[in-house]
């Protein structure tokens, strides 16, 4: 499984090094993708490697993070947000309204083809 995850990693890599401002993803136009690292506001101590992030003009994300490297598996978390002012989709299933955001970053990691997987194993 880690050599599995561990390709959707690259493939984002790749999506990303080829990925300039202003370019189209599907629906969605590229502000930034970058692999992000936190500065802590303290010390000042950077943090690198923190995730994988497209970051669209509407101020909506994708973040591909990786944990539990090990030798018997990986775990890809996979974080999506996105603003809406439209209060009838509140009470809709996060599901639903985010399927666009969700496919795009299912279709920019080729995580079904690359892992086997269909679908989640958790969905928070």
């Amino acid at each position: 499984e880690s050599d599995k995850a561990a390709a959707v990693m690259d493939q984002v890599r790749g999506v990303i090094q080829s990925s300039q401002k202003g370019a189209s993803l599907g629906t969605y136009q590229l502000d930034f993708a970058d692999d992000f690292a936190y500065t802590d506001p303290i010390d000042g101590s950077v943090a690198k490697g923190q995730g994988l992030r497209f970051v669209f003009t509407d101020g909506s994300r994708i973040i591909f993070r990786l944990s539990g490297t090990g030798s018997s598996g990986a775990t890809i978390r996979l974080y999506i947000e996105q603003y809406s002012s439209d209060a009838s989709q509140y009470g809709v299933d996060a599901q639903q309204v985010l399927a666009p955001i969700i496919n795009l970053a299912l279709e920019l990691s080729q995580m079904k083809e690359l892992t086997g997987r269909q679908e989640p194993t958790v969905i928070t």
